[in-house]
């Protein structure tokens, strides 16, 4: 089933944040640019909702990302990263994402996914199976291919450098030098 995006189209955007902040990390030693996502994600359709999955730590190092996030009109649902006895981390929001979908997925003509986590392709085809369009925006590199196969849409937001923001490294001069 492969609908034509137009501006009636009722969209929900689902950002697994740490998902592509990973990959964005990994594979280009950059940035997500969020605001380019969320922009490609509704294409000139009616956001109904976009919620960003984020991890808080002890520090709260994170909150002026979280800010920025909700600035984009981003509703960000949090969860503290565990810690485990020696030193193991744990943060998913594989099964918060899931539900939010489920539930939005009667007021919505398309769900888009921010993630590349083959663990999603069960809900796509839940979706799917219940008449809505289904597209994945995520660095392809380092997406499912059963996830990439699943979706109506696939966008590789690896393909263009305006999902990205280049973390620029500064050059100090050494002691020596000045």
């Amino acid at each position: 089933m492969n609908l034509i995006k137009h501006k009636d189209q009722r969209v929900a955007v689902f950002i697994d944040a740490q998902n592509l902040y990973h990959s964005a990390r990994s594979l280009f030693s950059a940035r997500v640019n969020f605001k380019e996502v969320l922009k490609t994600a509704i294409a000139g359709r009616r956001l109904i909702r976009a919620f960003g999955y984020v991890i808080s730590t002890k520090t709260g190092e994170e909150k002026p990302f979280f800010e920025a996030l909700v600035g984009l009109g981003i509703e960000t649902r949090a969860k503290e990263l565990q810690e485990f006895f020696g030193g193991a981390k744990k943060a998913d929001w594989d099964v918060g994402l899931t539900i939010d979908a489920v539930r939005t997925a009667e007021i919505v003509d398309t769900a888009v996914i921010c993630s590349g986590d083959g663990d999603f392709v069960p809900l796509v085809e839940y979706l799917k199976n219940n008449g809505r369009r289904v597209e994945v925006l995520a660095f392809g590199r380092s997406t499912s291919m059963k996830l990439k196969e699943a979706v109506d849409e696939f966008i590789d937001l690896g393909a263009d450098d305006k999902y990205l923001l280049r973390v620029r490294k500064q050059n100090y001069a050494r002691k020596e030098d000045i």
